[in-house]
């Protein structure tokens, strides 16, 4: 074109100050920084927008993709990952069948439960028609690594299988054994020492991981992605320095690690929390001066969260398993492993199995996000995550090294307090629904029953930190009513809609939400004409709960004419307000009422209060 001038420069730049002057006007006096700002549990602040402006302190924007300090990854090319098949079967035989058969149909990595894999024969069964030198390969829950290391050794040796072409890992971390369990294995030196013969045993196998810092566990127990993230990173720091003081190098041990990492369905904090990671270990790695740059190039394992899990309304969590397969794939991920969608009440199955596999399979094969390479660079929005993710996790870092590093924090009970401190928060952003779990706390399938298909399996026993599913406290309460159901009939919720429609509705809706937490039945209607009416209708079902839905303006008078009858005529049921009528509050209470259900209720609270008081 003859014309060089730029398309669109008619139109002028707008600043920060005139979006935000507009914004200011639109919010019509509300406070920008309590309606706009939101402060993660991470303690940084989010903000509704960001700009190029934002970028410009961050130093590492300019470097590409497998440049120093590979925020953006360490491939050019592509953006390929494993699609890693979990199995929990650990039945030599079984566990190879299903093995087989999840290579043949996407996967390309299997995650064994070796635990049971003793002998020679046990392992020869285990990977029985499986390329090693085609599939990778993850041994976890051994009892004893370095008898099943020699174990495998003398397998693939046998087989004649290329020790440089194998990609197998094992789940050996025991620092993280003692932040679970309070007590390392055998004992700090002995534990520690055991890493030194594992590296030496591997040292002709270059892509065998010996060990593996499982952020896993941190996340599961509650922690925020900065806890993950800063004691993930202690942990590995105490390894260097040990090896490093024995004389290994930092090169050697760097390319026999991975980090296991979580992802949870926080999307965009995900997709910056795998940036974040690659991002500190280089700024760590480089203080050991390594002679190689393949130091920097840290494997992350990526495995999907089981916090988040629900019982109730299980196929939910397949939508929770594609938006963290999708979160892993864009933060570069080395591997992705998605639970069983029914993860929270049985052992996988060949459906539940199928449907985790497949969601890789279409994200990369059907949706290409294994072709574009760190496709978040640039965007203001990811980048400042990135940043401030580091940012704070760096800080929890240097905090566990000043103070003496992860193993004393470890056993003096600070990272297992501070994990808890923040779970307790979490729990009650869950009961207050201020966070939610869809199909649990919220819009519940009320008429779901999931006793009879949970499967009884032993509890996790750690002393140290606990893992539990955010869940669990709701469900509970709920399974709670399904084995009073099984004996009695099923509480009921009668509303006693009258008055305003809208207002009656919309609080109708509001207590189904609220009660079908508890697993009662609902009883709807289309709403009455008047108090004795509905009262009428009440009396037919014989409700253990009677909610009265209108508006504030009506309760002074329909509210009082009903909880007088309501006394009168139902004596064993509970009156309950739908709503916060402070006007009223007195007159109600003095009619009869026993209770407001508002949403500034504790949830979790307010429903173990009536399970105590119906369930007898």
């Amino acid at each position: 074109m003859e014309d060089s001038e730029k398309l669109f420069s008619e139109f002028p730049p707008v600043t920060t100050e005139q979006w935000d002057n507009i914004i200011i006007k639109d919010l019509k006096g509300a406070d920008y920084q309590k309606k706009l700002m939101w402060k993660t549990d991470d303690g940084f602040t989010v903000r509704p927008y960001y700009r190029a402006e934002d970028l410009d302190d961050l130093s590492y924007l300019d470097s590409l993709p497998s440049e120093f300090p590979y925020t953006r990854g360490y491939r050019c090319e592509d953006n390929d990952w494993k699609i890693v098949q979990e199995i929990s079967e650990t039945d030599p035989a079984k566990a190879n069948e299903i093995a087989v058969s999840s290579l043949a149909k996407g996967a390309n990595t299997i995650a064994f439960s070796v635990k049971e894999i003793k002998t020679a024969a046990d392992i020869n069964v285990l990977l029985k028609n499986i390329d090693l030198e085609k599939a990778g390969l993850q041994f976890n829950n051994s009892a004893a690594y370095i008898p099943f290391v020699q174990l495998f050794l003398d397998f693939i040796e046998n087989n004649n299988v290329d020790k440089t072409k194998i990609n197998v890992s094992i789940q050996f971390d025991p620092i993280s054994y003692l932040l679970k369990h309070n007590t390392f294995f055998n004992s700090r030196e002995q534990d520690l020492n055991e890493l030194l013969q594992l590296l030496d045993l591997t040292k002709d196998c270059p892509n065998f991981k010996v060990l593996n810092i499982n952020g896993l566990l941190i996340h599961n127990a509650g922690s925020t992605i900065v806890q993950e993230l800063g004691y993930s990173l202690g942990i590995a720091n105490e390894y260097l320095a040990f090896c490093m003081e024995k004389g290994k190098s930092v090169t050697l041990l760097a390319s026999k690690m991975q980090f296991t990492l979580s992802v949870g369905s926080n999307y965009f904090m995900e997709i910056a929390k795998l940036r974040a990671v690659r991002l500190l270990w280089s700024t760590i790695v480089q203080e050991y001066h390594p002679t190689c740059d393949c130091a920097y190039h840290l494997q992350i394992n990526s495995v999907a969260s089981t916090w988040n899990k629900t019982l109730y309304d299980p196929y939910i969590n397949m939508l929770r398993s594609t938006t963290e397969g999708m979160a892993a794939a864009i933060g570069g991920a080395d591997s992705i492993s998605l639970k069983p969608f029914d993860v929270a009440y049985k052992n996988d199955d060949e459906f539940s199995r199928r449907i985790s596999r497949n969601v890789q399979v279409i994200l990369k094969e059907e949706s290409y996000f294994g072709k574009v390479v760190d496709p978040a660079a640039g965007s203001y929005y990811l980048e400042n995550l990135t940043n401030s993710i580091s940012e704070q996790a760096w800080l929890l870092f240097q905090h566990t090294e000043a103070e003496g590093g992860m193993i004393k924090l470890i056993e003096n009970q600070e990272v297992k307090n501070e994990i808890e401190k923040c779970c307790q928060k979490r729990d009650l952003d869950i009961a207050t629904r201020k966070y939610i779990l869809l199909g649990t706390n919220q819009y519940p399938n009320i008429n779901e029953q999931v006793i009879d298909k949970i499967e009884i399996r032993k509890k996790d026993e750690a002393k140290g930190l606990q893992t539990y599913r955010g869940a669990e406290a709701f469900e509970e309460l709920r399974l709670a009513t399904e084995k009073f159901t099984k004996l009695h009939s099923r509480p009921k919720v009668f509303l006693l809609k009258v008055g305003n429609i809208a207002m009656r509705q919309a609080r109708a809706g509001f207590i189904t939400n609220f009660f079908g937490c508890a697993g009662y039945e609902i009883l709807d209607n289309s709403g009455f004409a008047t108090v004795a009416e509905g009262v009428e209708e009440a009396k037919k079902a014989n409700p253990a709960i009677v909610v009265i839905c209108s508006s504030d303006e009506e309760y002074a008078t329909l509210g009082v004419e009903a909880a007088q009858l309501i006394k009168k005529e139902l004596k064993n049921s509970y009156f309950l307000v739908a709503g916060n009528p402070i006007e009223a509050i007195d007159s109600l209470k003095a009619a009869g009422v026993f209770d407001f259900i508002h949403v500034r209720l504790n949830v979790l609270d307010t429903i173990n209060k009536y399970n105590t008081l119906i369930l007898k």
